[in-house]
């Protein structure tokens, strides 16, 4: 009893700081200002300006709509627990479950606490590119595209194909995805790095073991008000038609469009939409995306330089470890977080993974 008392207590202070860092009254303002929007004669002129709205309003109203439920459940619970007999097992079992239903609810809550940087708010292009090693490396790019797919559509996401390169065997050298959602980027800005594999491998006839490695890079889609200079006399555009080995990733059309930033270096593609037009315009804001990107990493940069710190958390270092045999374990090396239901891992459950990486970044940031 005055364990579920002490746990009741502990829910009201962190929900406490919760509340106090998300601001109700500042979403309140902000959801009158896009109901505001949303009432505008002009507002579906720019769609998907006005995708992004809705979301976004649906994500506010979603997030007061918690709070509101966590504080009424929270009062309540401590009002039981000061009225209810201790002999009345049966209402403190109830108690208990209703304590883990809050806890729940109050971590996914905090979670949001953590997606303050700038552009964590914004949709994110996700690129997964395999490996040395072949066919077998192919197919675990493949099979980690599938995973954030399916991560995706679980939240409600909306995920758009911008590009891909197929293996002429099995499984994607490369692939793009636009992924449209309330802080998408915030989400899996952590997913980026490498990603190792270990199992049997289905195209090793002697069945042996093999590991393979393919590197996620992830990117915030930039709003065409944030300012990224793009010079054409530094572009270099090129029109092909789209290749592989066909079924349901390819568009056979000739309208592909490829850039070269010819002062990064920088390469993009699209060859999904039907027409050059759209392909460039895709290719374009992928680039802004890119380059934006690579300012946070020269600042970055800058930064552990002066502070004089080494970080094993970079561009391309592997971050998290997929063991199908001989036991099964995913494990990211960071925040050491584990589980061993590897399949529900490749079916889309990662949030534990984000979840605890922002908790760790979070801790990192204050020590």
């Amino acid at each position: 009893m005055l364990e579920l008392k002490g746990k009741v207590s502990e829910l009201k202070e962190r929900f406490g700081n919760v509340k106090r860092i998300i601001d109700p009254d500042k979403l309140r303002e902000e959801l009158r200002k896009l109901d505001e929007e949303m009432s505008s004669p002009d507002f579906w002129e720019n769609q998907e300006k006005a995708k992004t709205t809705i979301q976004r309003r649906k994500w506010v109203e979603d997030t007061l709509g918690t709070l509101e439920e966590l504080e009424r459940s929270i009062e309540d619970l401590n009002e039981l627990t000061q009225i209810t007999p201790e002999e009345d097992t049966e209402t403190w079992a109830m108690i208990d479950e209703e304590i883990e239903e809050v806890e729940k609810k109050l971590r996914e809550l905090e979670l949001k606490t953590y997606l303050s940087d700038e552009m964590d708010q914004k949709n994110a292009y996700l690129t997964v590119q395999a490996g040395a090693g072949g066919t077998e490396a192919c197919d675990w790019a493949d099979m980690l595209l599938r995973m954030y797919r399916r991560w995706a559509e679980k939240k409600g996401f909306e995920v758009e194909l911008v590009d891909i390169t197929p293996d002429d065997v099995a499984g994607v050298k490369s692939a793009t995805i636009l992924i449209k959602g309330p802080y998408a980027y915030g989400y899996l800005k952590g997913e980026q790095g490498v990603h190792r594999l270990v199992r049997i491998s289905p195209f090793d006839a002697s069945a042996r073991r093999h590991t393979s490695f393919a590197a996620v890079s992830v990117m915030p889609e930039i709003d065409e008000d944030i300012k990224i200079e793009i010079r054409p006399e530094d572009l270099k555009i090129e029109t092909f038609r789209a290749s592989g080995a066909g079924g349901q990733y390819v568009n056979k059309t000739d309208t592909a469009v490829r850039i070269t930033h010819i002062p990064t270096g920088i390469v993009v593609q699209c060859q999904q939409e039907r027409s050059q037009f759209q392909n460039k315009r895709k290719a374009l804001q992928l680039l802004k995306a890119k380059l934006y990107q690579l300012e946070l990493q020269k600042l970055e940069e800058k930064k552990k330089q002066y502070e004089g710190e080494k970080t094993d958390i970079g561009w391309g270092h592997q971050i998290r470890s997929y063991v199908f045999h001989p036991y099964k374990l995913v494990k990211d090396l960071r925040t050491g977080y584990e589980t061993g239901n590897v399949e529900a891992v490749m079916d889309g459950e990662i949030d534990p993974f984000i979840e605890s990486y922002l908790r760790w970044r979070a801790e990192n940031k204050r020590s």
